[in-house]
């Protein structure tokens, strides 16, 4: 079993930055991919960052240049710096592991970018 924690959302400007990170614990594998998931109230939930245990990264059109995912993989974490938020931004951010197969996602933290 694999637990995810997620930590670092709130309310921010629009402009603003906030750093989201996402502890996990239990059988944790060396090789996995982990992503950053989020979903505005009423819509679905979308991808928006991914970063495999060797360190390469892929990010949604809507959060490129803006967004950084990384991870440190001694500690089993891994992090979303946001930078130049907007309200669209706005939204449940959940962090999600696959391995061997299986899908984990942690419980979300809220992001809300408003004035």
């Amino acid at each position: 079993q694999v637990q995810l924690v997620e930590s670092g959302g709130g309310l921010v400007q629009p402009g603003g930055s906030l750093r989201l990170s996402c502890a996990a614990s239990g059988s944790i594998f060396s090789i996995n991919v982990m992503d950053w998931f989020r979903q505005a109230p009423g819509k679905e939930r979308e991808w928006v960052a991914r970063i495999t245990s060797f360190g390469s990264t892929n990010y949604a059109d809507s959060v490129k240049g803006r967004f950084t995912i990384s991870r440190d993989n001694a500690k089993n974490t891994v992090s979303l710096q946001m930078n130049s938020l907007k309200p669209d931004d706005t939204a449940t951010y959940y962090c999600h592991i696959y391995q061997t197969g299986l899908n984990y996602w942690g419980q979300g933290t809220q992001v809300t970018v408003s004035s």
